[in-house]
C-alpha cells in the first residue's frame, strides 16, 4: 500500500477510535499485555456496543464493504438497518457462533499463478472486526519490533527501509531468502490457538469462536483443517501471530543475547559477542509471510538457512520451497524483497544498496500512474468548464 494511503489509512482508524471514545480502552489493553497480564474475559469487551460501532464503521470504509460474501450482503444491506438492530445481531451471534460459508475467489498474483481468497458474509466480517479491534492490541504489545506487515503504525516502506539499513550502516551483505510453501494455507490451527494463549489471551469462549471461525465452510471446498483463509478481517493478524514465535527467535539467537557489559550502542555489545561467542549475527526483517535474514558472511548465513528450515518444519509445521529459498551474496547477485530487487553497488569509497522495482511489475505500475495521470487530466478539463 502506498505510503500516502496507508498514512491516511491510520488517521481515519484514530478518528473511528476517537469517535466511539474506544482508544483508551486499546491503550490499557496494550498496557497490561506489555506488564503479562491475563486475559480471561474479552468477550465482554468485543461485544460492548461502542466495540460493535466502531466495527462498523472501519468496515463501512473499508473498500471490501462492496463485495459479497455467499449471502449476496454487502455493507448497502446494513445501512438499511437501524445500528441498534445490528449491534443485538452481532451480540446474539456471539452466544452461539455458527459462521456463515465462506465465499472462495481466486485472483493472479503480481508475478504470476492464482491466490485463493475466501471472503466472508458481511456479518462475519463485522464480528471479526469486532474481534481484531480488542485482541490487536494485547497482540502488538508482545509483537517484535523487525515485523512491519499489517501492523499499526508500519509499512511495507518501513521494511525495506530496515533492510537498506542493515545493508547499508551495518554492512551485512548475505541474504538469507526463505519462502514458506502455501503459508496461509497450511497454519496448524491448535498451535495458532496455543500461541495466542502464550500471549495471555486464554478467554476459552472466545478461544473457541476463533477456532470455529478457522474451519469455516468454504463454498465447493468443504471444512478446512489447517490453514488462514486470506481475505477474512482476522487473517493478517492471525499469521502475524503465527510467525511472531520465529521473529523472537531469531532475535534470541544475536540481539536478544545478553552481555557482560550494558553498552550504550549495538557496536559494543557486537564487539563482545563477536569475541567471547560463536553465535552468527542474524536480524530478520518481515512483513506478513514474506521476510529477509540479514548476515555478515557466508558460512553464517548457510548454518542459518538450515536451522530456519528446520525450525519452522519442527515447531511451526510448515515447510519451505527450496527452488525459491536460497542464500544471496548481495555483493554478486540481486535478492527481491516486497516488490523490489537489491543489490550492493560500489559507490565512491563505500558499498551501499541499489533497489529497482522488479521488471514483472513495471507494466502494472506503469498503467496505474497513466490511470490515474488520465483521472487528473479529466478533473482539470471540468475545472475549466
Amino acid at each position: 500500500m502506498p505510503l500516502e494511503k496507508t498514512e491516511n489509512v491510520k488517521k481515519q482508524l484514530l478518528r473511528n477510535n476517537e469517535y466511539y471514545n474506544t482508544q483508551n480502552l486499546q491503550d490499557k489493553l496494550y498496557q497490561k499485555s506489555k506488564n503479562g497480564f491475563i486475559f480471561n474475559n474479552l468477550i465482554s469487551e468485543i461485544v460492548n456496543p461502542n466495540n460493535i460501532l466502531l466495527a462498523y464503521r472501519n468496515i463501512k470504509n473499508n473498500k471490501g464493504a462492496e463485495t459479497s460474501g455467499v449471502n449476496d450482503c454487502t455493507i448497502a444491506d446494513i445501512k438499511t438497518k437501524e445500528l441498534a438492530e445490528w449491534i443485538n445481531y452481532i451480540q446474539e451471534r456471539f452466544k452461539n457462533y455458527i459462521p456463515h460459508k465462506v465465499r472462495r475467489v481466486e485472483i493472479e498474483k503480481p508475478g504470476g499463478g492464482i491466490r485463493p481468497l475466501g471472503i466472508p458474509t458481511i456479518e462475519d466480517r463485522l464480528i471479526q472486526q469486532s474481534i481484531k479491534q480488542i485482541i490487536e492490541p494485547i497482540a502488538e504489545a508482545k509483537f517484535y519490533h523487525g515485523s512491519f506487515g499489517f501492523r499499526p503504525d508500519r509499512s511495507a516502506e518501513n521494511a525495506i527501509a530496515k533492510v537498506m539499513h542493515l545493508v547499508n550502516l551495518n554492512k551485512l551483505h548475505y541474504a538469507v531468502d526463505i519462502d514458506i510453501k502455501g503459508f496461509f494455507d497450511n497454519v496448524d490451527h491448535g498451535k495458532l490457538l496455543k500461541q495466542m494463549w502464550t500471549m495471555g489471551i486464554r478467554d476459552k469462549k472466545l478461544l473457541s469462536i476463533i477456532s470455529v471461525m478457522l474451519k469455516a465452510e468454504i463454498e465447493n471446498v468443504g471444512k478446512p483443517t489447517k490453514g488462514v483463509p486470506q481475505g477474512g478481517v482476522l487473517s493478517t493478524i492471525l499469521s502475524n501471530i503465527v510467525l511472531n514465535e520465529l521473529d523472537w527467535w531469531i532475535h534470541s539467537q544475536w540481539e536478544g543475547v545478553k552481555t557482560r557489559t550494558n553498552y550504550k550502542s549495538n557496536s559494543g555489545k557486537n564487539r563482545e559477542l563477536k569475541k567471547n561467542t560463536n553465535l552468527k549475527e542474524v536480524y530478520i526483517v518481515r512483513y506478513a509471510d514474506d521476510f529477509k535474514l540479514m548476515c555478515r558472511d557466508m558460512e553464517s548465513a548457510q548454518k542459518i538457512y538450515v536451522a530456519v528450515v528446520k525450525w519452522l518444519k519442527d515447531r511451526l509445521g510448515l515447510d519451505v520451497n527450496v527452488e525459491k529459498s536460497k542464500v544471496v551474496n548481495l555483493r554478486k547477485n540481486h535478492s527481491d524483497f516486497l516488490g523490489f530487487k537489491m543489490k550492493v553497488r560500489t559507490k565512491g569509497k563505500k558499498k551501499v544498496i541499489r533497489s529497482n522495482i522488479l521488471a514483472k511489475l513495471e507494466g502494472k505500475l506503469r498503467r496505474t500512474i497513466e490511470r490515474k495521470l488520465m483521472k487528473l487530466r479529466k478533473n482539470r478539463l471540468l475545472k475549466t468548464y
